[in-house]
């Protein structure tokens, strides 16, 4: 175990504490919100040095919602399981009075006037908003660690990459701070990095959480998620913010396997990790080749062309303020040819019925979250299958897909491989949420020592 890993900063408060217990406590009088806020801002002071999983946080304005929280639940007025539960918000959501720069130079003294509509949700569930949650910049890159503000660092192995562009929400999560946070994912932003922390995220289906009041990256591919311990959490937290769309699951869901390579290769053990968190067995199904190669030649395409429609004037006029990098993303993007853009959307509908046709004796579909485990903090190439593949395509290649369909999308903690957690992901039809839940809730997490894989790391 390398000594950054011994290190781990997953010590917080809410470690181990899920919403369901918080609410109760509070409802009980066992411990008060002001409590809770208080040690969400001790965690966060104690153990965002090592992770730099926050922005901002705003002690005055947390501690006087959460006073206002005691008032209202010791009056009798309850506002739902979120009343009073601390929570962390990606630095691309506006907050009224708060700082929020989108991880960027551009936007260093940026303080909306107005809160974003699921700010807005929040806070009417009675939420105590605690800080802002580092992003990639601009949310674009699914690394996490490119922003103004620094790199956000996993809190399993602060030498690591947290994932992005969500990964402060991930990493305050992961470590503790906070026991639910919100982020955006466009083409795998809050289930990449949910992955790579070992904790759960959910991408609801495309517009369900609106994304008003969310600085864009891709507006027909944006979506407002969920990132918490459990599935159950994020379940909980997303029924709090949106009222049930569609019956309950009855019954025991129809899962088939959906087998990753059709993507990206895989590391076997990540593989393994995934498969086996799912007892019992499961149908194996394949996505024909040409399906998933125009899923990843519309995700390149529509991504392109809507981020580099937003970020024109500043491309044009302020260049030198991008991080480096994000700089030549964002110019490549934009040599991205407008027939490409249109073709992009329109085989969006034909994809749609491709994928449909696994659904139509599955209620979910599973495979990985991502083919490889977190590489360290700045890493752009990792060794896999004997071959050198780059980090971005391998982290976006079994997120994306979902993101082009606008499908509903959960990700949990599937085990460890070389001590470094590895995701389960599950796919479903839209209205048909409770499915995800539902799988979710039978999968079975395996530490390293229970997969009878061995080899050395192909992630080095």
């Amino acid at each position: 175990m390398t000594s950054s890993r011994t290190s781990a900063a997953t010590g917080g408060y809410f470690a181990g504490r899920s919403l369901r217990d918080l609410a109760a406590d509070l409802r009980r009088r066992r411990i008060t919100a002001t409590d809770l806020a208080r040690h969400s801002l001790d965690a966060v002071a104690r153990l965002d040095p090592l992770v730099n999983a926050f922005t901002t946080t705003s002690a005055d304005q947390a501690l006087a919602a959460a006073r206002q929280a005691d008032r209202e639940l010791a009056d009798g007025l309850d506002r739902g399981p979120l009343h009073g539960i601390p929570v962390a918000v990606k630095d691309v959501i506006m907050v009224a009075g708060r700082p929020v720069t989108m991880g960027s130079r551009h936007f260093a003294d940026h303080v909306p006037s107005t809160d974003a509509d699921c700010v807005r949700r929040l806070k009417e569930a009675g939420a105590i908003l605690v800080g802002q949650t580092t992003t990639h910049e601009f949310a674009y890159g699914p690394t996490g660690d490119r922003s103004a503000t620094g790199p956000c660092r996993n809190p399993r192995d602060p030498a690591r990459m947290s994932g992005g562009s969500s990964g402060g929400s991930a990493a305050a999560v992961a470590a503790g701070m906070v026991p639910l946070a919100i982020g955006t994912d466009t083409g795998g932003s809050v289930r990449i990095p949910a992955a790579l922390c070992g904790v759960s995220g959910f991408k609801p289906a495309y517009g369900v959480i609106s994304t008003d009041g969310v600085f864009p990256l891709s507006e027909t591919l944006d979506h407002v998620g969920l990132l918490a311990a459990s599935a159950d959490d994020c379940r909980i937290a997303y029924r709090a913010l949106v009222p049930c769309r569609g019956p309950s699951a009855e019954g025991t869901s129809r899962v088939g396997w959906l087998d990753p390579r059709a993507f990206f290769p895989a590391d076997t053990r990540v593989l393994h990790s995934a498969r086996s968190a799912l007892e019992g067995p499961l149908d194996e199904l394949r996505l024909p080749q040409r399906v998933a190669e125009d899923l990843r030649e519309a995700f390149v395409a529509v991504q392109s062309g809507e981020a580099a429609a937003v970020h024109a004037e500043r491309l044009a006029e302020r260049p030198g303020l991008f991080d480096p990098e994000v700089l030549e993303r964002l110019r490549t993007a934009a040599t991205v040819p407008a027939w490409r853009y249109v073709r992009g959307l329109r085989a969006r509908p034909r994809l749609a019925d491709a994928v449909a046709a696994l659904f139509e004796d599955h209620d979910v579909l599973a495979l990985p979250t991502v083919p490889i485990t977190a590489p360290p903090v700045d890493r752009r190439e990792v060794d896999l299958d004997g071959g050198l593949v780059r980090v971005r395509d391998a982290l976006l290649a079994l997120t994306s897909p979902w993101n082009v369909l606008g499908l509903p999308a959960l990700t949990v903690p599937a085990g460890t491989v070389d001590g470094l957690p590895t995701g389960l992901q599950l796919i479903c039809r839209t209205g048909e949420e409770d499915r995800l839940f539902e799988t979710a809730a039978r999968a079975v997490p395996r530490p390293d020592h229970e997969d009878p894989l061995i080899g050395e790391s192909l992630v080095h």
